[in-house]
């Protein structure tokens, strides 16, 4: 009976949660709709409810956007703006922090987050995959030593995580992609597509 039940939790549970994210997703996603005038929202035009008309509108919303920027008369007309909105007091601090970390993320030229290092977290005797950051100037010239910014992110959520400064020597380069990575540490090393052993001492870089 014991087995059976958990061959069945085995199947629904991930099942369940992938169903459960999905429909959060397409409902949320669904309320970017209340944005258009009420004539015409779908619901009314069309008389019926249709579950993700919201992501389609989104998706070619930012698509469009995407297609304005690109060309001359778009980015002009962005750079004004986004200088206006720099200008307002504290959105515009709010906007450049956001717009920092969007860069860094979604950005092909950034070197933030571009590499996965090993450290030795949460005891000397332990270690733990982090991202590599950019360490600001002011705290470069505090240290003798080469030290690098990583951040440390938390299982299963790697939004959350732990900011240090560490020194490069004590640090162990992986040839990982961030996207690896990331489904490890979601997965809690259950998903990992380049598992290694670790070294018994830090290789230097």
């Amino acid at each position: 009976m014991k087995k059976f039940l958990v061959t069945g939790l085995l199947v629904w549970v991930p099942l369940g949660i992938t169903i459960w994210v999905l429909n959060l997703t397409i409902t949320t996603m669904d309320q970017t709709l209340l944005l258009l005038p009420r004539d015409w929202h779908p619901d009314i035009l069309l008389g019926i409810h249709i579950p993700g008309l919201g992501i389609i509108l989104t998706f070619a919303v930012v698509l469009l956007t995407g297609l304005l920027i690109r060309n001359v008369f778009g980015q002009r007309l962005w750079a004004a703006s986004e200088k206006g909105m720099l200008h307002v007091p504290f959105v515009g601090n709010i906007y450049k922090g956001v717009k920092q970390v969007s860069d860094t993320l979604l950005s092909g030229s950034g070197n933030s987050f571009r590499k996965v290092l090993l450290v030795r977290y949460p005891h000397p005797d332990a270690w733990s995959l982090a991202f590599q950051t950019n360490v600001p100037n002011d705290v470069v010239s505090r240290f003798d030593e080469e030290y690098v910014a990583v951040f440390i992110p938390t299982t299963p959520s790697p939004v959350n995580g732990f900011y240090f400064f560490v020194r490069r020597a004590d640090t162990i380069v992986l040839d990982m992609t961030v996207d690896v990575a990331l489904r490890s540490i979601v997965s809690m090393g259950v998903v990992s597509d380049t598992p290694s052993a670790i070294p018994s001492s830090p290789t230097l870089s």
